[in-house]
């Protein structure tokens, strides 16, 4: 299976923004609908948002719809979060990941994280 990595992570203060990448960790000609998740602090995961294969359909989670864009090339691997107006309660491990099922958002696997603290 395909390894992830994340990265992009860092401090960002209320109201700042942050970009988040995920790419492939070997080169690969296949493409997949990819995924973010978090999880903070004593807190369960939650999908962030999500990307086709082609990158044309997107999902977010409401508490970020309007704030977040997640993007990718044509059938690229590499994705993006753009993550704009933060707040110290999106403070977390951002997770990528391969989604393997659009309609149940059921994912088969994610990279290792990366974190993002978000500073009052």
């Amino acid at each position: 299976q395909v390894q992830l990595e994340e990265s992009g992570g860092g401090l960002a203060q209320t109201g700042g923004s942050l970009t988040l990448t995920c790419a492939a960790t070997e080169r690969t000609d296949a493409s997949y609908a990819m995924g973010w998740s978090r999880q903070g602090p004593g807190k369960e995961r939650e999908l962030v948002a999500a990307i086709t294969r082609s990158g044309a359909s997107t999902r977010y989670a409401d508490s970020v719809e309007g704030r977040f864009t997640i993007s990718r090339e044509e059938a690229k691997n590499p994705v993006s979060l753009q993550m704009n107006d933060l707040t110290p309660d999106e403070s977390g491990v951002y997770y990528c990941g391969i989604l393997e099922n659009w309609s149940t958002l059921a994912f088969g696997g994610w990279g290792q994280g990366t974190q993002v603290t978000v500073t009052p």
